[in-house]
C-alpha cells in the first residue's frame, strides 16, 4: 500500500492522487481532467475582458474584429514559391476559429504538423489581441480541443524585464488559480501544452551569452533563458508554441526556432474597418458619421488597416465629433495621425500649459531611453519618481498602470498605451531638444540612425517616426503645441544619413579567418540575418521618406541613391503607395529595380454569389472593365511630367496581364522613361503583346530594351514589330539568351528594315550557330553604323 504521508517525498507513482506533496489540501483530491476543466474556467474569467489603451475594459468577444491572416515569409516561404522564386498570391483568410484551427495543421503535402507557429506583422497590427483571442477561444472549447490540455500566455517583454529568477514551473503557476496545483503533472505531457509567446521580437540576438537555453522546467533562472529554451524546443520538447513578432525580427528569430510555420497578420479588410468603427462607437449614428468621414479621406482610410491606427482615429473623432471639429484631411501618414492623437488628448484634458509641456518632454525622454536600452517597455514607480512623472497628468493620459504578482509582493509597473506609441514619443524627443546634447545617455539623432544591425529591427519604427516628424507642418505643430523650437540640425543630420546609405557596408574582412567550426556556423547564421535585414532595408527607407511628405527632402535624399532596389518583397497596396510617392519625387536619372517581388494582389475570401436577379442586371450593364493591377498607381505616376524615373528593371517577377496592360499604357506616354529591363520574368503571350504595343508606340521614349526571358520563340515576333516601328529604340540587349536560328533569322530581317533605328545590339554570353553568325555579318554589312557586341 502506498504511503499517505503528505510530507513524504518517497512516493513517485504518477497516477497517485493523494501522495503528491506539491498539491496542498485544496487540490489533493482532484484528477488531472478536473484541473483542466477548472483551468479553462479560470482563463475564461481572467481573459473575458481586455483593457484598451485608454484603460477602458471591454469584452474581448465584442471588441475583437477579425483580421486578415495569410501565409507569411518565414520558414515556409519556399513552399509558396513558384518556379522563379516568385511568391504566389495566397488567399488571406479572416481570423475566425476555422483559420485559427488551421495554424497548427501544416501544409497538405506534409504528414507532420508544425509545433511552432509564428504570427508576424508590423507594429499595432493586432498580434497581441489575436493571441489573446486564441487563448480565450481555446478556453471556450473552440480551438485545439483534442490537442491541447493547458495553454499559457507568456508576455516576453514582461518576462525579460522581471527582476530575479523564475522557473518555467513558477511562470505556469502564476497563471493557475492556486499555486498549490500539481505543476509537475501539468508539464509531464508537453505534447498537450500550448505556450503563447507574445512579442518575441524583444528577445536579444543569439550572440548574447545570457541566452543559453534552459532545459529544466524546474530550474530557477532568467526569463531570457526560459524563453530561449521554449523557442528552441530544448525545454519541454514537443510542446506547441504560438509566437508573435514584428516582421523585421523574423530573420533574427529563425536561428532560435525549430521548423516554424509562419502566418502574416495583414490587419483589417475594408469590410472589417467598418465593423471596428461600429464596435468602437456605442452610438450607431456617430459610428456612421465617423466612418463616412474617414472613408472620404482615401489615404487615412487606407492607414486604418492597422488596428492601433484605427483606434487612434476613432478616439480622436469621438472627442471632436460633438464639437464639430474634423480630423485633419492632411493626415496622410501614420506619424501625422499619432501627432494629432497627442494634441487632441492634451486639448480634451484641458492640459496644455508650460508645466504639462515640460512633463511631456520628460516623458518623451523616458520613452527614448527605454527604446535605446534594448527596448525597455516596463517602468517602475522609482523610474517615474526620478523624473518627477509619478502622478503627473501625462502619466495619467499616456501610461497604463500594471500590477505584476511576485513571490513576496506585487510589483507595480507602468508602460505606454502601446509599444508603437513609445517609439513615436522616442522619435519626438529628438525634436523637443532645444540644443545638441551629446553628453546625455540617449545621445543625439546620429546614435539612432547609426545603430548597428542588432538594434535596427527594434529601432526601425522609431526611425520612421523621426522622418515623419521632419515634415514642415509637423515641425510647425510641434512648435505650437509643445512650446519649443525644433533645431535645424535634426533635419540636416537625417538627410546626411540617408545620403550616406549609397554605399552599404559589408562584413569586416577576415571576420571568420580564425574561427572554429561552431563559430563559422554562428557567423553564417548572423550573415543570413543581416542579409534578411538588408533586403528589408530598401523598403523601410522608402517608408521613412514617405512619412516626411516633403518632396524636396525626398528628392535630395534619392539623389545619392541612383537606383532604388526592392528584393524579395511581397508588395502590398500600402507598399506600392509608398513606392509610388517616392518615384513621384525622384530626381533625374532615377532607376527602379524590382527583384523577385510579388506584383499580384493577395486574394481575400471569396464573396458570396450574387442572386440570379442581380447577375441578370449585371449582364445588361456596360462592358466589363479590365482588372486594375497593383502597379497602376505607379504606372500613372510615370506618365506625369514631374516624374523623372528613367530606368525600370523587372527581374524574376511574375507579370500578370493586368500589370502588362497598365505598364504598356505607361510606356506609350511616359516622358522620362529611357530604359526597360525584363529579366527572367514570367509573363504570358498576351502580356508580351501588350508590352510590345507600348514600346512600338510613336510617343514611347524607351531607348534601351534589355530582355532575358526563358523562351524567345514567342517574343521574337513582337520584338520584330518594335524594331520596325519604334522611332527611338537604339539599344537592344539580349545577353544571356538562347538564340537558335529560327529566332536569329527574323531578328536579322527586322534589323535590316529601313525604319529600324537600332545602334547597338548586345549578345554577350550567347552561343550562335555558323549560319546565325553569317546572318549577323550580313546585317553589319548593310548597316555599318550598327554596333554588334558578341561573345560566347
Amino acid at each position: 500500500m502506498w504511503p499517505r504521508d503528505l510530507n513524504s517525498s518517497s512516493c513517485r507513482r504518477a497516477s497517485c492522487r493523494v501522495c503528491l506533496p506539491e498539491l496542498g489540501p485544496t487540490s489533493v483530491l482532484l484528477s488531472v481532467s478536473a484541473f483542466k476543466k477548472k483551468y479553462r474556467e479560470h482563463v475564461l474569467r481572467q481573459h473575458a475582458k481586455v483593457k484598451e489603451r485608454n484603460a477602458r475594459s471591454v469584452k474581448i468577444n465584442k471588441r475583437f474584429t477579425k483580421l486578415l491572416i495569410a501565409p507569411g515569409t518565414g520558414a515556409v516561404e519556399d513552399e509558396l514559391l513558384g518556379p522563379l522564386g516568385e511568391p504566389e498570391p495566397e488567399r488571406a483568410r479572416r481570423s475566425d476559429t476555422h483559420t485559427f484551427n488551421r495554424l497548427f495543421r501544416g501544409n497538405e503535402e506534409e504528414s507532420s504538423q508544425p509545433l511552432t507557429v509564428v504570427l508576424q506583422g508590423p507594429a499595432g497590427i493586432g498580434k497581441t489581441m489575436a493571441a489573446k483571442k486564441i487563448l480565450y477561444d481555446w478556453a471556450a472549447g473552440k480551438l485545439y480541443h483534442s490537442q491541447v490540455d493547458f495553454a499559457f500566455f507568456m508576455p516576453c517583454g514582461e518576462l525579460l524585464e522581471r527582476p530575479g529568477t523564475r522557473s518555467l514551473a513558477d511562470l505556469v503557476l502564476d497563471q493557475c488559480p492556486d499555486r498549490a496545483w500539481p505543476v509537475k503533472r501539468i508539464l509531464a505531457q508537453p505534447n498537450r501544452l500550448l505556450f503563447i509567446l507574445d512579442g518575441a521580437d524583444e528577445l536579444p540576438t543569439l550572440a548574447s551569452s545570457e541566452a543559453t537555453p534552459c532545459k529544466d522546467p524546474m530550474e530557477a533562472t532568467s526569463g531570457l533563458r526560459v524563453l530561449s529554451g521554449l523557442l528552441s524546443q530544448e525545454l519541454l520538447p514537443g510542446a506547441r508554441l504560438l509566437v508573435t513578432t514584428r516582421n523585421a525580427a523574423t530573420g533574427r528569430l529563425q536561428g532560435r526556432l525549430c521548423s516554424p510555420q509562419c502566418a502574416e497578420i495583414r490587419g483589417f479588410s475594408d469590410k472589417d474597418k467598418k465593423k471596428y468603427f461600429f464596435k468602437f462607437f456605442r452610438d450607431e449614428r456617430k459610428a456612421e458619421r465617423a466612418y463616412r468621414f474617414v472613408k472620404e479621406n482615401e489615404t487615412l482610410f487606407a492607414l486604418c488597416f492597422v488596428p492601433f491606427v484605427c483606434w487612434i482615429v476613432c478616439t480622436v473623432l469621438q472627442q471632436q465629433l460633438e464639437l464639430g471639429r474634423d480630423l485633419s484631411r492632411t493626415s496622410k501618414t501614420t506619424t501625422s495621425v499619432y501627432l494629432l492623437f497627442i494634441t487632441s488628448m492634451l486639448k480634451s484634458a484641458g492640459t496644455n500649459g508650460p508645466r504639462v509641456q515640460g512633463e511631456l518632454r520628460t516623458l518623451c525622454r523616458l520613452a527614448r531611453e527605454g527604446i535605446l536600452d534594448h527596448h525597455k517597455a516596463q517602468f517602475s514607480e522609482e523610474d517615474l519618481e526620478k523624473l518627477k512623472l509619478r502622478g503627473s497628468q501625462v502619466q495619467t493620459i499616456f501610461l497604463n498602470k500594471k500590477e505584476i504578482p511576485g513571490v513576496l509582493k506585487t510589483e507595480v509597473t507602468y508602460q505606454f498605451i502601446d509599444q508603437s506609441f513609445q517609439e513615436f514619443l522616442a522619435a519626438l524627443s529628438y525634436l523637443l531638444e532645444a540644443e545638441r546634447t551629446p553628453g546625455t545617455p540617449a545621445g543625439g539623432v546620429q546614435k539612432l540612425l547609426n545603430s548597428d544591425a542588432e538594434l535596427r529591427g527594434h529601432l526601425a519604427l522609431t526611425t520612421r517616426f523621426l522622418f515623419g516628424l521632419l515634415n514642415t507642418e509637423g515641425i510647425r505643430d510641434i512648435g505650437n503645441h509643445f512650446g519649443c523650437v525644433v533645431p535645424d540640425h535634426v533635419k540636416k543630420d537625417t538627410l546626411q544619413w540617408v545620403q550616406g546609405q549609397s554605399h552599404p557596408k559589408g562584413p569586416p574582412a577576415g571576420a571568420k579567418k580564425n574561427a572554429e567550426l561552431e563559430d563559422i556556423e554562428e557567423a553564417e547564421e548572423e550573415e543570413e540575418e543581416e542579409e534578411e535585414e538588408d533586403l528589408n532595408f530598401g523598403l523601410e527607407l522608402l517608408y521613412c521618406l514617405y512619412e516626411t511628405q516633403d518632396e524636396d527632402f525626398v528628392r535630395q535624399a534619392l539623389s545619392s541613391l541612383p537606383e532604388i532596389v526592392l528584393e524579395r518583397v511581397r508588395l502590398t497596396r500600402m507598399d506600392l503607395e509608398v513606392l509610388n510617392y517616392c518615384v513621384q519625387c525622384c530626381p533625374d536619372g532615377q532607376a527602379l529595380r524590382l527583384v523577385s517581388c510579388g506584383l499580384v494582389a493577395a486574394k481575400e475570401k471569396k464573396k458570396k454569389k450574387k442572386s440570379l436577379v442581380k447577375r441578370l442586371k449585371g449582364s445588361q450593364s456596360t462592358k466589363k472593365q479590365p482588372p486594375v493591377s497593383l502597379l497602376r498607381p505607379l504606372c500613372e505616376t510615370m506618365t506625369t511630367p514631374k516624374c523623372h524615373l528613367s530606368v525600370l528593371i523587372l527581374s524574376h517577377c511574375k507579370l500578370p496581364d493586368a500589370v502588362c496592360r497598365d505598364l504598356s499604357e505607361a510606356l506609350k506616354v511616359a516622358p522620362a522613361l529611357r530604359e526597360l529591363g525584363l529579366l527572367q520574368s514570367r509573363l504570358t503571350n498576351t502580356g508580351l503583346r501588350l508590352l510590345c504595343e507600348g514600346l512600338a508606340w510613336p510617343k514611347c521614349q524607351v531607348k534601351t530594351l534589355r530582355i532575358q526571358l526563358p523562351d524567345l520563340q514567342e517574343v521574337v515576333n513582337y520584338l520584330v514589330i518594335v524594331l520596325q516601328q519604334s522611332p527611338v529604340l537604339t539599344t537592344l540587349d539580349l545577353s544571356g539568351c538562347q538564340l537558335p536560328g529560327v529566332i536569329v533569322e527574323p531578328l536579322c530581317a527586322a534589323l535590316k528594315h529601313p525604319k529600324c533605328c537600332l545602334k547597338t545590339l548586345s549578345l554577350t554570353s550567347v552561343e550562335l550557330s555558323e549560319n546565325s553568325l553569317r546572318d549577323l555579318q550580313a546585317v553589319k554589312t548593310s548597316k555599318p553604323d550598327l554596333s554588334i557586341i558578341y561573345s560566347k
